[in-house]
Formats: structure tokens, sequence, C-alpha cells
């Protein structure tokens, strides 16, 4: 090895960095569990990971106070149970960083009304309303900000998601040819399949923290072992007696248990099904599902109930990832607003 490679060793290359976010709105669900929150926790080491709590967000709908500062806090205390850890990846509530605010603004003032008139989420939601809100329309820019503060290079997106990226993507590109080279361009993609888990009490549809509260539905991170037995117990099936994965409609509710014991055991659907080959029925199908969900759930319910009797601990923790995303944040907006011509003083320069 020459000289300059031992005193010059080749850095290793970046990671990509990805930011996630996830409303504070209703209780975390099996399905949030073992569709997207597992996952977030396994990939912390493979890329620079920033989880936001958007609680901005979830004021574009009237919200009660008290329970809106609850479910933020109850949210950042279940991402931390379940394995995101405030070293390796930046967890941190959206409201605690003030440049996203102020980014949103200076974003919606390029941002033509034409290009957010045509998001197809707002045009549904609106015809529900009797009265609109300015938040529901302008809120895919306030997602385009939390995005582009932090230069993510990735953002992992469902369908209902992509066309609020593209319009974060226009954003960024608009910005850039204004006002010169400033923000990352990121790219959607699409994250590692996980489990798609639908409702306890109707298999057709997605397992919702909307209706997360409805008896039935939805087996809530916190709930009690009791608790869970119950939920599944009451689980739709059909009235046969094959435990079969199957894309037939009405043996949704089967296939959905099958997922779930899949998804928690990891084995392969022929190894799922070889586990229920000697099952007595459906009862037995339930019974074994709720004990292996009672085992993943326990110890991630165990340290939410820790860290929700302790919060000076839960404010300790998302301490650091507020730290942390401030700092990336505060430079960002500093950097945008003299590229507007703001006058920044010198304090306020990173």
């Amino acid at each position: 090895m020459s000289q300059q490679d031992s005193t010059h060793p080749a850095q290793p290359p970046r990671r990509p960095r990805v930011l996630s976010g996830i409303q504070p709105s209703g209780h975390l669900h099996l399905g949030n569990y073992l569709g997207a929150v597992k996952r977030w926790a396994q990939v912390q080491d493979e890329k620079e990971c920033l989880y936001c709590i958007v609680d901005l967000h979830a004021i574009t709908v009237e919200q009660e106070p008290e329970k809106l500062r609850h479910q933020t806090r109850s949210t950042a205390a279940m991402l931390l149970a379940a394995g995101i850890d405030p070293q390796r990846s930046t967890l941190f509530v959206q409201s605690h960083i003030r440049a996203h605010a102020e980014c949103c603004w200076i974003f919606t003032c390029i941002t033509p009304l034409g290009w957010l008139e045509r998001m197809t989420q707002f045009k549904t939601k609106s015809r529900r309303q009797q009265s609109v809100q300015a938040g529901l329309l302008t809120y895919p820019v306030l997602q385009a900000a939390d995005i582009l503060l932090y230069d993510a290079d990735e953002v992992p997106v469902g369908d209902d998601q992509r066309q609020h990226l593209e319009l974060s993507r226009d954003i960024a590109q608009r910005f850039n040819h204004l006002y010169g080279e400033t923000f990352v361009v990121p790219k959607a993609v699409v994250p590692e399949a996980g489990a798609r888990v639908m409702g306890l009490d109707d298999p057709a549809n997605k397992m919702s923290k909307s209706q997360s509260h409805v008896r039935g539905h939805a087996v809530r991170l916190e709930d009690s072992d009791d608790e869970i037995r119950r939920a599944l117990r009451r689980a739709v099936t059909d009235s046969g007696r094959e435990i079969r994965f199957s894309d037939d409609p009405e043996r949704a509710g089967v296939n959905n248990l099958l997922t779930i014991y899949q998804a928690i055991t990891d084995k392969s659907r022929e190894a799922v099904e070889a586990d229920f080959a000697d099952a007595r029925g459906y009862g037995d199908l339930k019974k074994t599902v709720a004990e292996v969900v009672i085992e993943e759930l326990r110890p991630v319910r165990e340290e939410y109930e820790h860290l929700m009797k302790d919060p000076a601990e839960l404010d300790r923790q998302l301490g650091i990832g507020a730290e942390r995303a401030r700092a990336l944040a505060e430079t960002k907006v500093a950097a945008v607003k003299e590229k507007v011509g703001f006058w920044v003083p010198d304090e306020l320069k990173p």
C-alpha cells in the first residue's frame, strides 16, 4: 500500500438517506407493525433513517388538543418500543422542528395552485366535506418540506402517496431552477414487502388506524394477552375447514390469519401450511395465531408501558432525535432563506 493509501484510506460509500413519516392518529396496530415498523427497525444499519411523527399533518382535520398530545407521545413510545433506536436512527416529532413550517411557506409561494388542485386525495376528501380548510389543499407542500429539508434520497411510498412524492420532486426541481441547485430530488421506492394485514372483521380491507378503536377490527400493539386472544377468536373466516393459502376472496379471512402467522414466524408458505396440517379447524388456527402474536408483541407492549410511565426517559430519547433533525433542517432552511433573498442574521446562519 502506498503512503497516500495508508494516510487517506478509502471512505465507505454514504448510506442512502431515507425519510418516513407516520401520523399520530389512532392506535398503532398489528398491520402497522408487520407492514412497516418492524421493517423500519431492521434497516437501521443499512440506511441513514429518519422517522418523523407528523403531528402538523394531523391538524388538517378537527382534533382534540389533549388527545393529539397523548397520541403523539404514544406513537413515539411505541416506535421506540418496537425497535427504533435513537442512536442509530433519527426519530423526531415534526412540530419540534420549526424549519418545517418555514420551508412549507416558502414552497407554497412557488407552487402553482393548479398543481395542488390536481391532487387526487384533495379532490376525494374535499367532496366529503361541507367546508374545506386550506390545510387540506396545501398539506402536500408541507410533505415536500418534510422530505426536502433533509435531502432524503429515498422516500418509501405506497400507491396512495405516489402522487404527493411526485409533487415533492416537482417543487425541488422548480426551486432549483429558480434559485440554483439547493435540493436533492428524491426518488420514490416501493418498500420491501411487509405483511399486508387485513381487518379481522373485514378481511377485504386493510387493517386501519382510523378503525382500530372498533371492537374486533384490529389487534392494537398495546392490547393485553387476553384482548389479543379475544380479537383473533372473533376474526372472520368462512364456512370451510381447509387451512391453506388461497386467492379466493371468499377465503380472505383464513388467508389473513395465515399471512400474520407467516410474517411473525418468517416461514415459507409450505412450512406454514404444514404447521396446520393436523389442525382440527379454524379454532385451532385462531388459537395458534393468537399465541405467536402474543409472544411477538409482549416485549413491545412492556417497553411501551415502561416509556409511557417514564415521561422523562421518553423526552430524553425524543430529544436525541430532535437535536439531530434540527441541525440538518436549520442548516438547510437557512440556505433556502438566503437563496430567496431574505436577510439572515449571522447568529441564524449555520
